[in-house]
């Protein structure tokens, strides 16, 4: 009883501690644009943007607020301390149908023993073959290109009392246009907070953290002067991110739930904003959702998705599906299959 009252004022120290350690450091990571002024919009600033396109069809129905509710194999991309949250292991296949035909795939699993949590995940983007275009060819050169984009991450997370855990992923980026390749190593830092029995959880995280790529390879351009090969670029960063993220079981019964979520993000390469979701469960089978954001363009329309939990064998398998939109560019489909085990 002693150790385990040490343990939770240890992770309360520790907590209050890391929140005081990011007040303080903001002014001089704001420096390095990895967690800017608040307020600025920094669009355009960082490469590897696919890092930023959620992979979880539930937190996508959720408009992304569910920073501190993602109790599964889909805490690898949002936040890494919430993958020990869950028991038993996991599964987990994701599609989404991104903007221009363009599909993105996510493939993760999480095993859990006693109280540690390993998980890996593949996040892999390809745009198939577009007809390149340019300025002195605006209806296209004749010529065709893709990009691919990867991430292979490896995380542990640590439950160290029933109220507290963290998280660390390694992750591996690999990101290739035309014939221009970019490969680094960033991090991301998790950690989850529960309020006793109230119902109430807190997540902090600091995602895609880590060192510039330097591109290489060559390219040909049409110029005013003529045909030139380039073989020198600027050095790209990943979107480093830092969240903040809270959610509330504000009514549950044996057949009826009742969550509610929201979250403050702020990426190192775009304005913050602010999401909030719910979600509705019924006899912890269906499960309807809904979200929306703050401060995004052209995100006018709030989100929403639905879920299932089935028996199958002895396992459990789950489906999700999300909705989202952009006024202009059009709809997102995402979905999700999850093995429990």
């Amino acid at each position: 009883m002693q150790f385990k009252q040490l343990s939770l004022n240890l992770a309360k120290v520790g907590l209050i501690l890391f929140m005081a350690l990011v007040v303080s450091a903001e002014p001089l990571l704001a420096q390095r644009s990895l967690i800017p002024s608040l307020g600025n919009s920094r669009s355009g600033t960082s490469g590897f943007q696919y890092l930023k396109i959620n992979v979880d069809a539930r937190s996508a129905a959720m408009a992304g607020s569910n920073i501190a509710d993602a109790s599964d194999v889909s805490a690898l991309y949002l936040n890494p301390a919430l993958a020990v949250q869950r028991q038993g292991n996991q599964f987990y296949l994701a599609h989404t149908a991104y903007f221009a035909d363009i599909s993105m795939n996510y493939i993760g699993y999480v095993h859990r023993h006693r109280n540690f949590a390993f998980g890996g995940a593949i996040t892999y983007l390809d745009s198939g073959s577009m007809e390149e275009t340019t300025e002195f060819n605006p209806f296209g050169t004749g010529r065709t290109f893709r990009t691919i984009h990867m991430a292979a991450q490896l995380t542990m997370a640590q439950e160290l009392t029933n109220l507290f855990s963290y998280g660390v992923s390694i992750k591996y980026l690999d990101e290739r246009v035309e014939e221009i390749q970019s490969q680094t190593t960033v991090v991301d830092i998790g950690f989850f907070y529960r309020v006793g029995d109230t119902g109430l959880r807190f997540a902090i995280g600091l995602n895609n953290f880590g060192i510039d790529a330097t591109p290489s390879g060559e390219t040909e351009r049409q110029t005013l002067d003529g045909r030139v090969i380039e073989t020198e670029f600027e050095d790209v960063g990943a979107p480093t991110t830092f969240s903040i993220g809270a959610a509330f079981d504000a009514y549950r019964t044996d057949n009826l739930s009742v969550l509610v979520t929201g979250a403050v993000i702020n990426p190192s390469d775009n304005a913050e904003r602010f999401s909030v979701g719910t979600e509705l469960g019924y006899m912890n089978m269906f499960y309807t959702r809904l979200g929306y954001e703050f401060g995004v363009d052209e995100a006018s329309l709030p989100s929403f998705g639905v879920g299932f939990k089935l028996p199958v064998l002895n396992y459990g398998l789950g489906v999700d599906y999300g909705f989202s939109t952009r006024d202009r560019l059009g709809s997102l489909h995402r979905i999700a299959l999850k093995f429990n085990f």
